[in-house]
């Protein structure tokens, strides 16, 4: 188990829009936009800085959940890898992928595969998954998934750490190989996804990394102090690459409607705005822009990494 963000540093990153079209958080442009304006985004967060970009998953939405969350889920991996080689530094997430829909072995092989052909940029971002229709569809069991999750880590470990790990199971007596290897030593680092007490139980034990959906009902800092100290515990290292989710931004004056929530101004205002995540015990971001096209999207991340994340830092 190891941290990826270098000690004493705050990196920032951003989950891809296109991708996933929820009504929850999609823009209007992304209603009609396809490959050419996620790569457009995907490729602006390389070159401004950006430390990781991140897509969902889903197999399938059932109805009557696609009226809400759409039924436009890029698959995981496939759109991961498609990444890997449009951008040459940024790392490649998961937010999240569903542990208890796949034999951890497919998840191991597909996330070494992937850290393999992007030159060790793979970080798993794992869950236990929320869309109970989804699990009935795909004929696996809701109730158990929490323990699915925790059942899977291990092996999926023993796999990144291993060419032929012994898991049990036909075969195991000989080991089952799982090639090519993963680029980065011990495979991709694993952050688990989620804001419920038992996901934060699952980061804090099991993962290398936590990924917020939102703050926990305790708060983001009780929150934070809980997965330390759980940490401590367990006699685990203090290194941990510990997130939180930022408001959206939009560099300058909206020149259209955004939530009042929204961080907009100069950079500088906007830097000031984000002061406040300095004083959390965190070191990565996760962001979200806000633009009327993939273009101006593009042109706000660009204008944060040279513009605002400078300030931020200093």
């Amino acid at each position: 188990m190891a941290a990826i963000i270098p000690a004493g540093t705050t990196a920032w990153g951003l989950q891809l829009p296109v991708q996933s079209k929820s009504t929850a958080y999609r823009q209007p442009w992304e209603l009609d936009a396809g490959p050419a304006e996620l790569a457009t985004v995907a490729t602006a967060a390389d070159r401004a800085g950006a430390f990781y970009v991140a897509v969902c998953d889903h197999v399938g939405v059932p109805r009557p959940a696609d009226e809400v969350m759409s039924d436009t889920w890029y698959d995981t991996i496939a759109t991961l890898g498609w990444l890997a080689a449009l951008t040459e530094r940024v790392h490649l997430v998961s937010h999240v992928y569903v542990l208890p829909y796949r034999h951890p072995l497919q998840t191991a092989k597909s996330f070494v595969t992937l850290d393999a052909l992007s030159g060790g940029r793979a970080v798993l971002g794992a869950g236990a998954g929320h869309l109970e229709s989804e699990f009935e569809v795909l004929g696996v069991d809701y109730a158990s998934r929490g323990r699915a999750v925790e059942d899977a880590i291990p092996v999926i470990r023993a796999a990144f750490e291993e060419e032929y790990p012994t898991i049990g199971g036909p075969g195991a007596e000989v080991g089952v190989g799982i090639a090519p290897r993963p680029v980065r030593p011990g495979g991709p680092p694993i952050w688990i996804g989620g804001s419920s007490p038992a996901a934060m139980r699952r980061a804090a034990e099991l993962a290398d990394g936590w990924l917020p959906q939102g703050p926990p009902k305790v708060g983001m800092r009780k929150g934070i102090a809980e997965i330390r100290e759980r940490r401590t515990a367990a006699g685990l290292p203090e290194a941990f690459d510990m997130g939180t989710n930022v408001e959206p931004i939009h560099i300058g004056t909206p020149g259209f409607e955004v939530a009042d929530w929204t961080l907009t101004g100069t950079p500088e205002e906007v830097a000031e705005g984000l002061a406040k995540y300095r004083r959390l015990d965190v070191n990565q971001w996760q962001l979200r822009f806000l633009g009327r096209s993939a273009t101006e999207v593009a042109e706000q991340i660009e204008r944060f990494g040279a513009e605002v994340w400078p300030l931020v830092m200093a």
